[in-house]
C-alpha cells in the first residue's frame, strides 16, 4: 500500500522540469545497463541527475534525492521478500542483518562500480576531483535513485528482477551477506562484556559543500574516546569509529 502511494505521486513532470536529454551513448549504456526498452525517459534523466549538476545549468531541473528515497523503499521490500523465502528457517535478526548488509552503502558502491554508473551520470565534473570516494557514493546513491525510476517506469517486477540480478544474487553468491558489518552492535555486546559504559557518539567535525559533506565522529565510554571515525554522512563515520573502538577494546 505505502509503494502504491508513492507510486501515484508525480514525482516528474518531465515538460515543465527539465530540458536534459540523454545522448546516443549515454541510451546505449543505460538500455544495456537496464535490459529493456525505455519508455520514461525523463524518469532516468533525473535518477541520474546529482544535485552537483543544478549549479551548471539555468535550466528548471531537479535532482534524484526524491527518486533515491523511493528507490530506498523499493529496494528494502524487494529484499526483505527475497531473505523471509529464501532462509525461511532463520530468525528474525538474521534477516535483519542480512538485508540491512544487502542494502548498505558498502553494497551499493560494489554494485555501482561494475555499472559504470558515474559514466552516464549528470554531476558537476569538479566533484569527481574532490575524492573518488565521492563518486563512488554518489554512484550508490544513483543506484537508489534508478530503482525508484524503475519501479515507476515498468514496475515490480522487473524492478525486482534487477535488484535480484545486480544486488541480492552476486552478495549471496560471494556469501558476503555473512559478514557482520554493524560494528555498532558488536561494540555494544563488547562494552557489555567488559562492564563498560554503553557507547555514546558525537560529531566532532563538519566540513565540505552540501553535496559532499565528511564528518568525523568520535565514539565514548566510561569518558573516554576509543574510536574516530570519518564518513559522508553520520551513521558511516559512527560505524567506523565503532568498528576503531572495537579494535582497541580487544587488544586490551
Amino acid at each position: 500500500m505505502f509503494l502504491d502511494f508513492l507510486k501515484s505521486k508525480k514525482i516528474v513532470n518531465s515538460k515543465k522540469e527539465s530540458c536534459l536529454s540523454l545522448s546516443k551513448s549515454q541510451k546505449k549504456k543505460l538500455k544495456k545497463l537496464l535490459g529493456f526498452k525505455i519508455v520514461k525517459e525523463a524518469l532516468y534523466i533525473k535518477a541520474l541527475t546529482h544535485r552537483s549538476y543544478l549549479d551548471l545549468t539555468p535550466e528548471q531541473i531537479k535532482s534524484n534525492e526524491r527518486l533515491e528515497f523511493l528507490g530506498d523503499s523499493v529496494l528494502s521490500l524487494i529484499t526483505a521478500d527475497y531473505l523471509f523465502k529464501k532462509f525461511s528457517d532463520e530468525n528474525e535478526g538474521f534477516l535483519t542483518k542480512t538485508r540491512s548488509h544487502l542494502v548498505d552503502t558498502t553494497s551499493l558502491i560494489q554494485t555501482a562500480v561494475p555499472m559504470k554508473l558515474a559514466e552516464i551520470m549528470f554531476y558537476d565534473k569538479r566533484f569527481l576531483d574532490i575524492s573518488s570516494n565521492g563518486i563512488k557514493k554518489i554512484s550508490a546513491d544513483a543506484v537508489e535513485a534508478l530503482i525508484g525510476a524503475i519501479y515507476l517506469d515498468k514496475g515490480l517486477e522487473t524492478t525486482r528482477k534487477f535488484v535480484k540480478k545486480w544486488i541480492i544474487k552476486p552478495n549471496i553468491k560471494s556469501g558476503a551477506y555473512k559478514i557482520d558489518k554493524n560494528f555498532k552492535g558488536q561494540l555494544l555486546e563488547l562494552s557489555h562484556i567488559k562492564q563498560m559504559g554503553m557507547p555514546s557518539y558525537f560529531v566532532l567535525k563538519e566540513e565540505g559543500p552540501e553535496h559532499n559533506k565528511t564528518f568525523d565522529v568520535a565514539v565514548k565510554m566510561d569518558g573516554k574516546i576509543y574510536g574516530v571515525g570519518n564518513g559522508h554522512n553520520k551513521k558511516s563515520a559512527e560505524q567506523n569509529a565503532a568498528k576503531k573502538a572495537i579494535k582497541v577494546l580487544s587488544s586490551l
